[in-house]
């Protein structure tokens, strides 16, 4: 019992470490952002594209992954996307305009390698347990943006450098996760040559890209990434508009995010005690609601409380989305190509959500249309969500017990 638990904690922490690198190369520009601008002489379009448009790109191998006869093993996508996002990383500290934003670019594919390649990994590896190491993934996944992007400023001050040595130091981790699960990568490849042929991926890709289960687990995931970026983008301008300070917006945004790690773990220990999933959707909504009408018109002194609600609601949603992924697809394969459905549609939609909110912004003068808006897409996570969330599986109709009860029993 002891060494089957020192392997779950020995498998769990590889996923982690993968974890932490997948958000660091975005949210830790965004504190040292002027910086580039002023060094490079970048317009604030051109400065605001640094932090979306690897955004824009984190589900792009989910949406080649379909096209593919035969897709790498997860262990081969999880170390080619961290030698990927080394690459990027580095070719961001070029001095040149060109190098930083194909760096940011390569910087997002590499992202959404990673993306798409965990899930199926936590399905094969945890399907007793998928919820809560989803949970802990997630957590590592915010933890990991909410570090990088609080340490940044911090470490160019203690060294007297430029915002250079922050983003480059990034390459470190990324290179040890990168290292520690080559010789996985390497027996899986050796293990694939010798077993016998798998069919190809395209079959699975067509029953999950025309499978309506499938869509609904794909809308929700990118509605509740939509909401997250328009939070990432628009929140601390919200604030600042009725009236806080820039550091004080900074702090807001910088309190849900922590928030949301938290929020992710409440996934695990309330999914024990319901019949399926579809409660914490609607748990979801209702905190993301409340949330974002407390941000936007309650008095501005209770925004804290109101950022606390809003970082819990999402952070349930992300868990949640993200577990949807292993719990409906009925093995690994399955739960790869949904993943790549999932996440490379979802983030498209979640990728419209700050031009949006900002051009609604910018034809009304106000934020009262573009919160409604907001509101409507938190009560509408409810149409895909609440029937993602019952306790079936593609390719099979009827009701299975969830992997929790499962593992209890």
């Amino acid at each position: 019992m002891t060494g089957r638990r020192g392997g779950l904690l020995g498998s769990v922490l590889l996923i982690v470490l993968v974890a932490v690198n997948l958000r660091p190369a975005i949210s830790a520009v965004g504190p040292v952002l002027t910086e580039i601008q002023d060094a490079f002489h970048l317009s604030g379009t051109a400065a605001g594209a640094l932090t979306t448009l690897p955004l824009v790109f984190f589900g792009s191998y989910g949406l080649l992954a379909p096209f593919l006869r035969r897709p790498p093993r997860s262990e081969t996508l999880l170390v080619t996307a961290m030698g990927l996002l080394i690459v990027g990383l580095l070719l961001r500290l070029v001095d040149a305009p060109f190098p930083l934003f194909a760096g940011s670019l390569v910087a997002g594919i590499a992202i959404s390698v990673g993306n798409i390649a965990m899930p199926a990994i936590i399905k094969r590896d945890h399907p007793d347990s998928i919820t809560t190491v989803t949970a802990v993934y997630t957590l590592a996944v915010s933890g990991g943006a909410s570090i990088s992007s609080g340490l940044a400023v911090p470490i160019e001050d203690a060294f007297g450098s430029s915002w250079r040595l922050p983003l480059g130091l990034l390459a470190v981790p990324a290179a040890i996760a990168g290292l520690i699960w080559l010789p996985k990568a390497v027996r899986a490849s050796r293990a694939a040559r010798s077993a016998p042929s798998a069919p190809p991926s395209r079959a699975a890709a067509a029953l999950v890209w025309r499978t309506g289960l499938a869509w609904q687990v794909t809308v929700f995931m990118g509605l509740q990434s939509l909401l997250a970026y328009v939070v990432l983008g628009w929140l601390p301008t919200i604030c600042q508009d009725r009236g806080m300070s820039d550091t004080a917006a900074g702090y807001v945004l910088a309190l849900t995010a922590a928030i949301q790690a938290v929020g992710s773990l409440g996934v695990p220990l309330l999914e024990r005690r319901m019949r399926d999933q579809r409660p914490l959707v609607t748990l979801t909504c209702t905190l993301c609601v409340v949330g974002f009408a407390g941000v936007a018109w309650a008095p501005i002194a209770t925004v804290w409380l109101w950022a606390v609600v809003l970082g819990v609601g999402q952070g349930l949603g992300f868990a949640t989305a993200l577990s949807f992924i292993g719990l409906r697809a009925h093995d690994a394969a399955t739960a790869a190509q949904l993943s790549g459905m999932a996440q490379g549609v979802g983030y498209v939609i979640a990728a419209l959500g700050p031009l949006v909110i900002g051009a609604l912004h910018d034809a009304t003068g106000g934020w009262t249309v573009p919160m409604i808006a907001v509101l409507g897409v938190c009560a509408a996570l409810a149409v895909p969500g609440l029937p993602a969330g019952r306790n079936r599986t593609l390719g099979s109709p009827a009701p299975i017990p969830t992997p929790e009860v499962n593992a209890a029993n």
